[in-house]
């Protein structure tokens, strides 16, 4: 009897949890009132990046890939040292390697200037990730921008 109880006392506590947490999901309508054109205006900063840097898409992708590694993404890689935080984004595994970081930036500026105060750093690297797999099909030779 004390089994029965613990095991739908289990699957109650699993589908609570699991339905508080869905709400917090990014969903690719969640900026479409606030800020429309969130997607576009990353995709340009990175179709235009892909001109001159062909790895950009990667160096994205593993920019969210760091963020959510740590204390899950909170868009703290993005944050530089300061008298008060040690920063990830000079940590031993991130220091001279990760990069795209000036590309966030411009992604960023554009995205407060369209709308100000809206756009989450983290929302922002999770777009350029999904953007980027979206933009770049990686061929042996070299990436190709899909149109």
């Amino acid at each position: 009897m004390d089994i029965s109880k613990a095991i739908v006392g289990a699957v109650f506590f699993v589908v609570f949890l699991g339905g508080t947490l869905a709400y917090g999901q990014l969903t690719p309508t969640f900026y479409d009132q606030t800020c429309p054109n969130v997607s576009s205006i990353i995709r340009d900063v990175i179709t235009e990046t892909l001109v001159s840097d062909t790895r950009i898409g990667a160096s994205l992708i593993r920019l969210h890939f760091h963020d959510c590694f740590v204390n899950g993404c909170d868009g703290s890689l993005l944050l530089d040292n300061s008298d008060t935080i040690v920063s990830e984004k000079e940590a031993g595994g991130n220091n001279n390697s990760a990069r795209g970081f000036e590309v966030v930036d411009r992604m960023k500026a554009l995205l407060e200037s369209a709308c100000p105060a809206t756009v989450s750093c983290a929302d922002i690297l999770a777009i350029a990730a999904e953007e980027s797999v979206v933009l770049v099909m990686i061929d042996p030779s070299t990436p190709q921008i899909i149109k």
